[in-house]
């Protein structure tokens, strides 16, 4: 595994427990990195302005913006109004989905039958879309802000019929993903199973998570010149806080 990338200093450090969810504001000059501790992490993830809530993450404009269908380094996550919320500036994972989708209480059932929480307190069954909904709730969002999400650490690939395919294993213990932030974001996240986990056992896996002050973002920094698209919508982020964006 190549040596983690330095920062200017640390923040903060927490764990997220297996089939939890969390959110929190990352302020943008910080550098979130998720950790898959075990192997086989889903992180599912939602990203919002946190001064204006309805800005969020936009799949189809990430993905058609820089000519992929899925993330890593050096790319950037979009926001539906034209601007990054995030840099992809360190990866040792390689892949992350962003067409697979969350899972869901019916979903859940059907694979792995039902676990109460008045059964089984805070080992009950979780799904990642009433996960999020429980953290966008605390930031008065609600289920009509579920959009398309990220899914860090897992693999989806699509087959030239157009079928789609799981790919296990694609993470492994102590892989990590480092996301700079560019805005001041409200980061929602589940660590459910993925929805296409072919795992006949309900069996998601804990994450990490480590906040660091980023680097001065440099002219020729690889996320901002990876597609034209990448240095505007950088561009149109600096103008949102009134800053010169040739700084």
């Amino acid at each position: 595994m190549p040596e983690a990338p330095s920062y200017n200093g640390f923040v903060w450090k927490e764990l997220i427990p297996a089939g939890a969810h969390w959110s929190g504001v990352i302020r943008r000059g910080t550098v979130l990195r998720m950790t898959d501790l075990q192997g086989g992490a889903n992180v599912s993830m939602l990203i919002n302005n946190l001064e204006v809530k309805n800005e969020r993450y936009n799949m189809p404009d990430t993905l058609k913006a820089q000519k992929t269908a899925f993330l890593t380094t050096p790319n950037m996550c979009f926001s539906d109004m034209g601007r990054v919320m995030c840099s992809v500036i360190a990866d040792t994972c390689g892949w992350h989905d962003t067409i697979g989708g969350l899972s869901n209480a019916n979903m859940l059932q059907k694979k792995y039958g039902t676990k109460t929480y008045q059964e089984a307190h805070n080992d009950y069954f979780k799904n990642g879309h009433d996960s999020l909904i429980n953290e966008l709730e605390k930031w008065g969002l609600n289920e009509s802000d579920i959009m398309p999400n990220l899914n860090w650490f897992s693999k989806v690939r699509v087959e030239d019929d157009g079928s789609m395919t799981f790919v296990e294993n694609n993470s492994a213990a102590g892989d990590y993903v480092d996301l700079r932030f560019e805005m001041d974001c409200i980061v929602s996240l589940s660590t459910a199973q993925h929805p296409m986990d072919p795992s006949p056992e309900y069996n998601p896996k804990p994450v990490e998570l480590s906040v660091y002050k980023a680097m001065k973002v440099e002219q020729d920094d690889p996320c901002r010149l990876h597609r034209g698209e990448n240095e505007r919508a950088y561009y149109n982020t600096k103008v949102f806080y009134g800053e010169n964006p040739n700084d």
